[in-house]
C-alpha cells in the first residue's frame, strides 16, 4: 500500500540488479549471548519479521544490512532496484491492531505531509516513500520506507535541524556476511559499523512510532519514554505536552556529546530516580502538583549528585559556559521553562557552529 507518490522515474533508466551475498565465513555467535531485539525487557521473538541479508520485498526492496532496532521494529539499509537508491526500510513488528504502533505512525505522516509548506523545517522532517505489508510466519508485518560521543560542529548541526523539525511538529501539531545469530531457525543479525563520515549530510528525525497528537484537547499522562530519557512529568504523573521533546534532546544532547548517560532511569523499585539531583532540588510549585510525589519524594529527601556543570568533562573557557547555558535550556525541572524549538534553533552555541 502507498500511502504518497513515488519519485518519477525516467522511462529509459536502468533498473538495478539484485546483488548475491555471500553465504560462507559467517561470523558466529554463540545461541546463549543475547544480542540486539532480543536484549529488550518484552522481547518475544515471532512479533518480529525474521528479515535475511539479499531478501527483496514486493519485487522491489533488497535488504543489505541491519542499520538498527527497537520495541517496535527493525531499521534495515536496502536497494531500491526500481529507482537506483538506496533507502531505510522499517519493518514493524507484529502487534495489537488495537493500539499499532505501526498505524500511529503512518497517520503521524500523513499528518505532516499537510503541514505548512513554508515552514522552515519542513525539509528537516523524513517523508514516507512507501508502505506495504508483508505476511510472516506468525503474522503480519508492515514495512516503511522511510568515540561514541560526536564533537561539536556535527552536534549543533544535527540539533539545529532537529529542532526545526519540533518546530513545524510542535505548530503543526556489503561484501562480507554480517555477524548473526540463530536461534530456532531465526536469525537475528548485527548492524553493520559506521564510521564518522567526513562530510555531515542533513539529519531528519523519521521515526514516529510512538508519537502522541496533542491537538486534541485532552490532558495526557500515560507513560512515554524510555527510562532513561523520561521527563520528570510523566515520572511524577503530572499532565504533560511538547516541552517532554525537549526534555528528551537535552538528554540526548548529553549522550553524544558527553558519552554517557547523564541519568540513571533506574525503576523506583531498585532505586529511586535520583540523577535528577544533577539538577539541584525540585521546586515546590512542581512537587504540588505531583500526583506521585510521595513515592519519589520524602521531607528529608537529600540530593548528593554532583551538578550538572561538574559533569562536562571536555570543554573550557567561554565555549563550555555557552554549552552549559544551552543545556539549561533544555533540562528544566519546570517544564514551562524549557525552550522552545524555535527558541532553541537559534541558541547562541547552536549558531556558533552552523553559520
Amino acid at each position: 500500500m502507498s500511502l504518497f507518490s513515488r519519485s518519477w522515474k525516467p522511462v529509459f533508466s536502468r533498473a538495478w540488479k539484485p546483488i548475491v551475498f555471500p553465504s560462507g565465513s559467517v561470523v558466529p555467535i554463540l545461541g546463549d549471548t543475547k544480542i540486539e531485539e532480543e536484549t529488550l525487557p518484552d522481547y518475544v521473538a515471532s512479533r518480529y519479521y525474521p528479515v535475511h541479508i539479499g531478501e527483496i520485498f514486493i519485487d522491489r526492496y533488497q535488504v543489505v544490512g541491519k542499520l538498527g532496532f527497537g520495541v517496535t521494529s527493525t531499521v534495515w539499509l536496502a536497494r531500491d532496484l526500481s529507482e537506483c537508491r538506496h533507502v531505510a526500510l522499517k519493518l514493524c513488528v507484529d502487534s495489537n491492531p488495537k493500539r499499532s504502533e505501526r498505524e500511529t505512525e503512518l497517520n503521524v505522516y500523513k499528518r505532516i505531509e499537510k503541514s505548512s509548506k513554508d515552514h522552515p523545517g519542513r525539509n528537516a522532517v523524513r517523508f514516507l516513500l512507501d508502505s506495504f505489508d508483508v505476511n510472516g510466519p506468525h503474522g503480519r508485518h508492515r514495512h516503511r520506507n522511510p568515540l561514541q560521543r560526536l564533537p561539536e560542529p556535527v552536534m549543533a548541526f544535527v540539533l539545529k535541524r532537529l529542532f526545526l523539525a519540533l518546530d513545524l511538529l510542535h505548530r503543526e501539531k556489503l561484501r562480507e556476511p554480517s555477524p548473526r545469530k540463530e536461534v530456532d531457525g531465526r536469525i537475528i543479525y548485527l548492524p553493520r559499523e559506521l564510521s564518522t563520515p567526513k562530510d555531515v549530510g542533513a539529519p531528519v528525525p523519521c521515526d514516529f512510532g510512538s508519537a502522541v497528537p496533542l491537538d486534541d484537547g485532552s490532558k495526557h499522562t500515560e507513560d512515554i519514554q524510555p527510562n532513561v530519557y523520561r521527563a520528570h512529568e510523566t515520572i511524577l504523573d503530572i499532565p504533560w505536552t511538547y516541552s517532554v521533546d525537549i526534555w528528551n534532546v537535552g538528554c540526548m544532547v548529553w549522550d553524544a556529546f558527553e558519552g554517557e548517560h547523564l541519568f540513571t532511569g533506574q525503576d523506583q523499585e531498585l532505586e529511586t530516580y535520583r540523577g535528577r539531583a544533577h539538577l539541584e532540588p525540585p521546586p515546590p510549585s512542581l512537587l504540588a502538583r505531583a500526583n506521585l510525589r510521595s513515592k519519589f519524594f520524602s521531607a528529608t529527601s537529600a540530593l548528593g549528585s554532583p551538578p550538572l556543570e561538574h559533569r562536562e568533562k571536555f570543554l573550557d573557557g567561554e565555549g563550555r559556559e555557552c554549552f552549559l547555558r544551552f543545556m539549561r535550556k533544555l533540562l528544566q525541572w519546570e517544564p514551562e521553562k524549557r525552550s522552545s524549538a524555535k527558541e532553541l534553533a537559534g541558541d547562541k552555541w547552536i549558531l556558533k557552529h552552523t553559520n
